[in-house]
């Protein structure tokens, strides 16, 4: 053929190929098209058409065997075709695609022939249509200008109508908007009237509140005054009770420690015996002195927490920098605390531990340990202020330690009636524990 099959054709074709794999197996069907045997006729059409077109043009044993079964469906047009006679009242679709797979001779003039007649027949079919659609629009057209003139009629009458109605509007109008008018101008005169009792009571109103506020601001004076008098009494009275009290424990303390320590007989002293000398055998004070304990001893911070009433102040990061300067923080302060928690057991002494808050990034989730006061200084505060506030609190003539390397912190404390020790001293005595 010197040109390709006209479309129907080409889908008549494909359709007969397509009904022709029920009657062939597996093997019969060329290995392009197995993957559509198991497709329903529509799908194998619609899926498999350009493959089972080239079949048809390019393995001419799949062409037979396609005609075979249009031969056993049609017998009657397939001999028609064959012969080259085909029967004038036969679809020409039909004879196209019956030519295209049985290749008689002369097969292509008969699918040109067929070609062409199908599509005569088909721009017969539609100008048909066209002719049909153009009298259908023809009477749309007719029954569209009918409506139209009604409509318009309709439309004149209601627009008559509705003039007519705006003009008695338009006179109400008019009427309503003189009453308008007459109700604005005494409207405005009400509202001038109303605006000047209104500043009269604003003005009344700004005087009283200002008077009000005056009244109160007094008497929230004298209530402030009469607050932080009560307080500063209670206050007073309660932090001078305690340390009273505290330094009374602590003078009762000492007297029946040195009690029960001395165990002293009746006195027997006489007025000589006051006078100071060297007697013969006896140690002078530099005997004594020797004997003494050195300022670094661990030994001295015991027999300073076995005072009645002794009060451990540590300074906690000059303690833990100095002995494991190394370790996080953290583990720092639990390995302090540890081992303060030890000695609190072992001397009953209270023990405060300070150490510096404006180190810390983060709230300290810490829980003390027994025995042992955990404190941290506040935003804008040192530890060694801190400290000395702590020194401070304590009544005069209890005993009260102070742990730091920091001379200005051991001046401080010192002058306040505290007495410092080395931070080492500390160190080798948590050693020992």
């Amino acid at each position: 053929m010197d040109r390709p099959l006209p479309e129907r054709v080409r889908h008549r074709v494909i359709v007969l190929a397509g009904d022709a794999f029920a009657g062939l197996t597996m093997a019969e069907l060329p290995a392009t098209l197995r993957q559509y045997a198991r497709f329903t006729p529509s799908r194998r059409v619609k899926f498999g058409g350009s493959a089972i077109a080239a079949a048809l043009e390019n393995d001419t044993v799949f062409r037979q065997r396609v005609g075979s079964r249009l031969r056993a469906a049609e017998p009657e047009l397939a001999a028609a075709v064959e012969e080259g006679t085909p029967p004038p009242a036969a679809d020409p679709v039909e004879v196209a695609a019956a030519a295209f797979v049985l290749r008689p001779p002369g097969w292509a003039k008969l699918v040109a022939a067929a070609g062409e007649e199908a599509q005569r027949a088909q721009a017969e079919r539609a100008e048909q249509e066209r002719e049909r659609e153009l009298a259908r629009l023809r009477e749309e057209l007719s029954q569209a200008r009918s409506q139209a003139r009604g409509e318009g009629d309709r439309l004149r009458a209601e627009l008559e109508a509705a003039r007519k109605e705006s003009d008695a509007v338009h006179r109400k109008l008019r009427s309503a908007l003189a009453d308008v008018r007459r109700g604005e101008a005494a409207l405005r005169k009400l509202r001038a009237e109303f605006e000047e009792a209104r500043a009269e009571a604003a003005g009344a109103r700004a005087a009283a509140d200002g008077e009000a506020r005056r009244l109160r601001a007094r008497l929230a004076e004298a209530e402030a005054a009469l607050e932080a008098s009560r307080k500063s009494v209670r206050e007073g009275r309660g932090i001078e009770d305690m340390r009273l009290r505290l330094l009374l424990d602590t003078v009762l303390d000492a007297a029946q420690g040195l009690r029960r320590e001395l165990a002293l007989p009746p006195t027997e002293l006489k007025p000589a015996q006051t006078v100071e000398a060297v007697a013969p055998g006896e140690l002078s004070p530099q005997d004594i002195a020797h004997r003494a304990l050195s300022e670094d001893d661990p030994a001295l911070l015991d027999q300073l927490l076995a005072l009645p009433q002794a009060h451990l102040v540590v300074d906690g990061y000059n303690v833990t920098k100095t002995g494991y300067p190394t370790m996080p923080l953290e583990k720092q302060r639990l390995r302090l605390l540890g081992g303060l928690a030890v000695l609190a057991a072992q001397t009953g002494a209270e023990m405060t531990c300070v150490f510096d808050g404006a180190e810390l990034a983060a709230p300290v989730l810490l829980t003390p340990p027994r025995g042992v006061r955990v404190l941290f200084s506040k935003p804008r505060q040192t530890a060694d202020e801190l400290i000395r506030q702590l020194v401070r609190a304590e009544p005069p003539g209890r005993p009260v330690v102070v742990v730091s390397a920091d001379r200005e912190v051991a001046d401080g404390v010192a002058r306040a009636g505290a007495r410092p020790v080395a931070s080492s001293m500390l160190l080798r005595r948590l050693a020992r524990t």
